[in-house]
């Protein structure tokens, strides 16, 4: 794909997650069918982005997202082809106007991927290689459970998510690289808050 081909594919999902929803409140479901549910670098985008905004304001959100990533990843690494997630958790509502203020807050971090991404060690993009950024995923949510009760904890690993998601989107495996050291930063904080 051009570089033109590729201009504002993440300006333009951040903008689509607000346009294509509406009434007062939004559930988690409204937002991963805007992204597929099939497209696992999307959602896991999508994941790692509302980790780390102020969506997680809402009591238990970075749990909630921790658990989705949980259960969607641990699918994927057995190359499930249709994800299946309670609806329990796909029905969890939160206040629309906190996707407002992600959106706008992530809109420029969204400008600056579209310019730096573009296929790079794409072979880590498919399988079987893909199951490494899989394995990212999974180590970043189960990190965050104990992470959620440092103040600000969770974000290292939502970072790294926020990479693998940008990486396999993009397939652009310098992203899933850089993610490493998010989940490196994530164990170090592990291990000097909690243990």
């Amino acid at each position: 794909m051009s570089s033109r081909g590729r201009a504002k594919n993440f300006q333009n999902l951040l903008t689509s997650l607000y346009e294509q929803t509406d009434g007062e409140n939004v559930s988690l479901g409204d937002l991963l069918h805007i992204v597929g549910v099939r497209s696992f670098g999307p959602v896991i985008l999508l994941l790692g982005f509302v980790s780390i905004t102020p969506l997680t304001i809402v009591p238990g959100a970075n749990w909630l997202i921790a658990t989705v990533v949980l259960l969607f990843s641990v699918q994927l690494l057995f190359l499930r082809e249709s994800p299946w997630l309670p609806r329990r958790l796909v029905e969890t509502k939160f206040p629309r106007k906190y996707l407002k203020t992600a959106v706008d807050s992530g809109m420029g971090a969204a400008r600056v991927a579209d310019r730096v991404t573009r296929p790079r060690f794409a072979f880590l993009t498919r399988i079987p290689f893909s199951i490494i950024p899989a394995l990212g995923a999974v180590l970043a949510a189960l990190i965050t459970y104990p992470l959620g009760l440092v103040p600000f904890g969770p974000v290292a690993p939502g970072i790294a998510l926020v990479l693998i998601g940008i990486g396999l989107t993009a397939r652009d495996g310098l992203f899933l690289l850089l993610a490493l050291f998010a989940l490196a930063g994530s164990v170090w904080l592990l291990w000097r808050f909690v243990f």
